[in-house]
Formats: structure tokens, sequence, C-alpha cells
């Protein structure tokens, strides 16, 4: 199929392209990119006033399946992040059962596959389990196609463990994405330690709970050349900890939520469970941390830590609601809204961290739109204003905090490998 998209505004920062002009898509490949193209097409989109640029990739995605299908499957996950302009999505192993082996990471593939909507990269567990006693079979899961190693949800809290799982990744050459959590220092708790965790009564979460671990496990890259990447940053602390180790030329990236830098601890003040994350969310002064991070590049991802929840997990008091939000859907506006029209970020810094890093810390082939390139394309309206509703919700599970917000920037046409998978949202 020969996909012809006109008069777009094309930002694509693998080439350092900002300006107007054409791409012609064939056989599923960038065909042609730049100036004004002729050739006939089976199919035009005209991207008049709108940002063309690569599929988005996002590092951090909870598919829940398998054994959590109540709250999403990979085709409800994968339908969702094609609202949200996400071609390709990383599928975090915090599964029921987790994924630690050869056949759950083929599982993966191959339901991605059936659903047609979009890419899955798969990610397999540290530990067998995700149990934090017995490293995994990395180069197995590797050679199944795993893109990197976590046991996201649980940090590995045997420092000694952590140790000979990077020493062992380094050798595979596989990056280890880094859950920052010490369960000691959370002691149960619900939301960040500060002013509102004392006035709504809710047993605190400290930020060292996140900095000590990043500490620790920077540290372990430092002395193994491990590749590693810190998940969900919500700390003022974890931030100037990854900005002093890239001085020191550590191998080390870092990534951070829209939720993280749009919403603070108050936010929690009216008891909302969907407010209710973890990391938890932070202070103002951590969220200025945060933004700074962005633009000047300790922060190399914007990810979405998409984590779906049933209503009845939900719908409970928040010391026993399960943590997380679905994000995949809302993650292009809010970072619209606070970082673009801040001036915090420009547009092809934007598209450089929701597309281009990714692809590039996971050693995947997307994040571009090079001629000869697997046609991934995200449209934009940058202008469009528009309200997040439950109703028009994809994602199976309805668990965020945004509903009912008004909303600007929004995809209206997304293409997975050359297929059209969302046409002329409005």
């Amino acid at each position: 199929m020969s996909i012809l998209i006109k008069n777009g505004h094309i930002v694509d920062p693998s080439q350092g392209i900002d300006k107007k002009g054409d791409i012609l898509i064939s056989e599923g490949k960038v065909a042609r990119i730049g100036g004004t193209i002729n050739t006939k097409a089976e199919t035009t989109i005209d991207a008049s006033g709108k940002i063309v640029s690569p599929g988005f990739v996002d590092m951090h995605t909870h598919l829940r399946e398998p054994g959590d299908e109540e709250a999403e499957t990979i085709e409800t996950a994968l339908s969702a992040a094609a609202k949200g302009g996400f071609t390709t999505v990383s599928a975090m192993p915090n599964t029921h059962p987790a994924c630690d082996s050869q056949a759950h990471v083929k599982f993966l593939q191959e339901k991605a596959a059936e659903a047609g909507l979009g890419n899955v990269l798969p990610i397999g567990t540290i530990t067998k389990k995700r149990e934090g006693e017995e490293m995994s079979e990395m180069q197995e899961l590797k050679d199944a196609g795993a893109y990197a190693i976590s046991d996201d949800g649980s940090s590995v809290a045997d420092p000694s463990l952590m140790k000979k799982a990077m020493e062992y990744a380094s050798m595979v050459d596989i990056v280890v994405i880094s859950h920052a959590e010490d369960k000691d220092l959370v002691a149960g708790g619900v939301m960040r330690e500060g002013y509102f965790s004392t006035v709504l009564g809710l047993r605190p979460i400290p930020a060292e709970a996140e900095s000590t671990i990043v500490d620790r496990d920077v540290r372990l890259a430092e002395l193994t050349g491990a590749r590693l990447h810190i998940a969900h940053v919500s700390a003022k602390e974890s931030v100037e900890i990854i900005r002093q180790a890239k001085k020191r030329e550590v191998n080390v990236t870092a990534e951070v939520t829209p939720h993280h830098f749009t919403l603070t601890d108050e936010d929690a003040k009216g008891y909302d469970t969907n407010m209710k994350v973890n990391p938890p969310l932070a202070l103002a002064e951590d969220i200025e941390a945060l933004k700074k991070g962005l633009k000047d590049g300790t922060i190399d991802v914007i990810a979405t830590d998409h984590a779906p929840h049933s209503a009845n997990e939900k719908e409970k008091e928040f010391n026993y609601a399960p943590f997380g939000m679905i994000g995949l859907e809302t993650a292009l506006s809010l970072s619209v809204m606070n970082l673009i029209d801040k001036g915090i970020l420009t547009w092809p810094e934007l598209i450089e961290k929701i597309a281009l890093n990714p692809s590039d810390i996971l050693g995947y082939e997307g994040g571009t739109l090079k001629e000869g390139a697997i046609a991934d394309i995200t449209i934009i309206d940058p202008k469009a204003e528009w309200t997040y509703t439950e109703e028009e919700i994809k994602s199976k599970s309805k668990n965020s905090p945004f509903i009912g917000w008004k909303l600007k920037g929004k995809v209206t046409d997304v293409i997975a490998e050359g297929k059209i998978v969302l046409s002329g949202v409005k």
C-alpha cells in the first residue's frame, strides 16, 4: 500500500529536519521524504497545519496480559497507544506469570502481531519470577527478542545480586531498567512525604526511598560498565545524582512520566485513588527539577508508565487501592501544555524524548523517518483543544485523574509499519 502525506511540518530529530514537506510511504517503508512529492498514491493524507513526526515509542507500558486481562489486554493497550500517537510500546515484565522465559517473549510478539495495531518490545526480568533471588537467563531472553531487563514494580533489594546482574547484562549487552525503590524506606507509605501527607493523614514515602537506590544503581553501573536506565524519576535528588553521573560519563539514561511533571502531592488532597502512583506524586520543587532535567538533557525520555487497573481495584480507600494510572492517551497533550507551551522544550526536543531517544536506548530501529525506515508515523494537530472523556478512552481501564480535563495537542493520524491504524481524528 502506498500513502502520501502532503503539506505537513516534518519534525525528525534523527535527521535534523524541522520544516514543511511531503512523505511517501511504499511497501511499509518511508520511500521519500521532504519537498513536494507529486507521485500518485493509493491514499493521500492532507497534513496541512499539522506536525508529522516519527511514531512515538513508549519505554514503559504495563500491558497486563497475561494474567490481568480484566484491566488491559495487548490489543486494548495498543489501541490506546495508537490514539496517543505511540506506534511502539515496551511491555514491562510484571505480569502473571512474569516475563522470564523465551516462551513469554514469543507470546507477546505473537499477540502484538495478531492485534496489528503497533509494535510491542518485550522487557524480560532481571530475576526469575521477579522474586529478587536468582538471575534470569538474560542471553536467552535477548535471543528471543527482549530489548531490556527489569524487575519493574519491584527494586532488586540485594545489592550483590544487582551487581552480578549488571555484570552479566554488560556481557550480554542488554539494558538494565531500574525501578528505584527502597521498600524498607517505603514502609507501607502511600504518598510522598511532605506537608500534604501530614495534613491528609496518609502514610508518607520519603524521596530518599527513590534516590538512595538511584545512587546505588548508578554506582554499580559505573563499576560494571552496564547500560543503566532509571525508570520514572520523580525526586530532585535523583535528577542531581543522574546529572553528576553523566558528567562522569557513566552509561546511564533516565525517564520521567507526564503525570510526574504535571501533578504534585497537593493533588492527592481529594483522596482520588487515581492520584496514587508509584513513585508518588512529588513536591513542587521536584517538578521544577524534573523540567530542568528534561531541558538540560539529564532526563532523556518521556515515558507513560501506563498502569491500568479495573474500577473494582481502584474504588477502595486510598491506603488500600493499587498504585498506578493510565497514560498512553494523554501523554502528548500533557507534554504540549507543560513543556512546549511553557518554553521548556521545543517540538524537535519533545519528539527526540518521546520517539528517538527511547529507540536509541533500547537498540530499536524506530524513532526516525529516514528513507528506507519502517513507516511508523504520527501526525499531530498541535493547536487542537479537546476534552478527555471516559466514554472515548480506548484503554480497557479508566483509572485516570485527567478525565474531564480540557487538553491541547491531539494526534489525528497514526501509521504503524505502513498501515493506517488511526485516521482523521478531529
